[in-house]
């Protein structure tokens, strides 16, 4: 029969043990945990453009080909930083944490926001990156803008947990599809971003139609997560847009 104290003993050895070999392995994953973290963020990118055939084995090549530019601006517009040379996923705009930008600028301190320029068949988009709360959990994705820095060319949407069937729509290609074509500006140049709309754009008047998208039906509080990341991003990223349309 062995003691109170070696039982004792001999489990704390253990314990110790084993958050050593679990710290260990920790430390050894990172980097590869940190890597497919930036090539889905790569490809989200690329997907937003409409770039085809983007997968885990050539999204960091396609990103190096297709994106010409990585822009930082500050709340005000301003080009903070303007990256093209080099491998695009070692530019500072790739770096950006969005949480915690957004997080500083609902405190109304100073903030840096990403661009993402692409050239495809001769050209330019402009990726926005988006994000959001959702019912469960965080929403984020991408915004693709043509050269008018205005018609939506293409958005990916993702999420940590809403629920499958419903809000978990917002990744495939029936809700993002309604995006293309829509518009965030008027023809009067005011801001008027994207509606996630309950209930379908149908009951809209028609000179509003072009910025609005149908809901998920059953989705009511994740599409209204989209509704208001996308608001929010985007005013983010106003002085910009006014600034070089």
């Amino acid at each position: 029969m062995y003691s109170n104290a070696y039982i004792f003993r001999y489990s704390a050895i253990m314990v110790i043990i084993a958050a050593a070999l679990l710290s260990t392995a920790a430390m050894l994953l990172k980097p590869f945990q940190e890597r497919n973290v930036a090539i889905d963020k790569m490809g989200g990118i690329l997907a937003s453009a409409q770039i085809p055939d983007v997968n885990t084995s050539n999204a960091i090549k396609l990103f190096n080909e297709y994106v010409k530019e990585e822009i930082v601006i500050n709340q005000d517009g301003d080009v903070v930083e303007a990256y093209k040379v080099g491998n695009m996923e070692d530019g500072k705009a790739f770096k950006i944490d969005m949480k915690k930008e957004l997080y500083k600028k609902s405190k109304g301190e100073p903030f840096e926001l990403p661009l993402y320029v692409i050239e495809k068949n001769g050209t330019k988009l402009f990726i926005i990156p988006v994000r959001g709360v959702g019912l469960w959990g965080p929403l984020w994705g991408n915004i693709a803008l043509n050269e008018d820095l205005n018609t939506i060319v293409g958005v990916t949407f993702d999420h940590k947990g809403e629920t499958p069937g419903l809000g978990a729509e917002i990744t495939t290609d029936f809700f993002t599809d309604k995006f293309v074509g829509k518009k965030i500006f008027d023809d009067n140049n005011q801001f008027k971003s994207i509606s996630v709309v309950k209930g379908g754009i149908d009951k809209l008047p028609k000179e509003l139609k072009d910025f609005a998208v149908d809901a998920i039906s059953g989705g009511t509080i994740t599409c209204n997560g989209v509704n208001d990341m996308l608001e929010d991003v985007l005013e983010s990223y106003l002085p910009y847009l006014q600034k070089n349309r």
